[in-house]
């Protein structure tokens, strides 16, 4: 008893440390993120390095590497297809990060983030559909999971896309698009990317020796965070619509977009769909934590 005393405080300090930690991620990347400079870039290379920690707290080191090859491996392969055709995406390139190394037509950064993103959605997927991820021997969850948390990921992209492709101009889209200058293939392509290496990845978590190896279901807290940065990734676009925008801005057709409008638009786009997720999840998290209490 006198041990577990002493253990309490020391527990306590390492969550405040732990919070503390994420606080100074989270904040920052919600205040800069959003316009592109080199300490935008340095959030981002944050960012990935937190979603690989935390995978590698969730499942284990090999797991989460499994996946951040996955991804990688997909995602190269179909944004060099997409921007030399056209398919799946549209027809699009690359203005960003000219200097830095290219994976064919792609700049390397490209794919830890498609990472990042996918991993922090995969595991809100995961809390809707109830740990879902745990139990992939079920056909329904083996087909439900990677279908959801391709719909969570692109809710991502169609929050960032515009801003990002017409006022950023980090890529362009060649014919422009009725989304604020992006295309609706940009949106099917992106689902249909990320529904290829989640299904990948639930197919290696499968594996019967995989499924053995993931344990437990993980912590409130390990969850609570993951949706702390997925929805942080749509938070920071509040920012730059609170500051106030003028002018306009053309798309790759040529059509003129007020620059204040896009801002607007793509906060509208955040609140009912990357923030209205986010809720869901927490509420689902805070209902199983409240059943788990009452059962004990």
């Amino acid at each position: 008893m006198t041990d577990r005393l002493h253990d309490a405080p020391s527990r306590r300090s390492q969550q405040l440390v732990l919070w503390l930690v994420i606080t100074t991620i989270i904040v920052p990347a919600i205040a800069f993120s959003w316009n592109p400079t080199p300490l935008a870039q340095g959030l981002a290379a944050v960012f990935i390095a937190s979603a690989l920690i935390h995978a590698s707290a969730f499942y284990r080191p090999r797991q989460a590497l499994m996946l951040f090859a996955i991804c990688l491996a997909i995602t190269f392969a179909i944004e060099n297809i997409g921007t030399a055709t056209g398919f799946p995406f549209g027809h699009y390139h690359f203005e960003v990060d000219a200097g830095l190394p290219h994976i064919g037509l792609i700049p390397i950064i490209v794919g830890p983030l498609w990472f990042g993103a996918g991993y922090f959605s995969w595991v809100l997927a995961t809390i809707l559909l109830d740990g879902a991820d745990r139990a992939l021997g079920r056909r329904f969850n083996f087909m439900a999971l990677p279908i959801v948390a391709a719909f969570v990921m692109t809710q991502w992209d169609f929050v960032m896309d515009a801003p990002n492709s017409t006022i950023a101009k980090v890529w362009i889209w060649h014919d422009g698009g009725g989304v604020f200058g992006v295309p609706l293939s940009n949106y099917l392509g992106w689902f249909l990317t990320s529904w290829l290496f989640f299904t990948g990845f639930a197919l290696y978590l499968r594996r019967q020796s995989e499924m053995r190896a993931l344990g437990t279901t993980p912590s409130f807290k390990l969850r609570a965070i993951a949706i702390l940065f997925y929805v942080s990734a749509g938070l920071t676009h509040v920012i730059p619509w609170v500051l106030g925008s003028s002018g306009e801005v053309v798309d790759g057709a040529g059509h003129a977009w007020r620059i204040a409008d896009i801002r607007e638009g793509t906060v509208a786009i955040m609140l009912f769909t990357m923030l209205f997720t986010a809720v869901l999840a927490a509420l689902r998290l805070l209902d199983a934590a409240d059943e788990h209490s009452t059962r004990a």
